[in-house]
């Protein structure tokens, strides 16, 4: 599965190919779910997760500022005037 995926990583032109796994993969699913809005506990089921702070993990997603709660606040009052 590895050399599969790498091998098709590199087919595919993917930036830094060589650094592409199947964990790889399972990082952009649960990122993708999360960023379309499947419940957290769905995702965490899907993933194996006995924990759902390790799902979150996962979320690349939460590290963006657009997705800070200080952030959406700012705007709802910014647009609020």
């Amino acid at each position: 599965a590895f050399r599969l995926i790498r091998r098709l990583a590199h087919a595919a032109g993917i930036t830094d190919a060589d650094r592409v796994s199947p964990h790889s993969t399972r990082h952009t699913s649960i990122t993708a779910a999360l960023a379309a809005a499947a419940p957290l506990h769905e995702v965490q089921d899907f993933a194996g997760h006995a924990d759902p702070r390790m799902t979150q993990r996962y979320n690349r997603a939460r590290l963006n500022l657009t997705n800070s709660p200080a952030h959406r606040l700012g705007t709802y009052f910014g647009n609020a005037a």
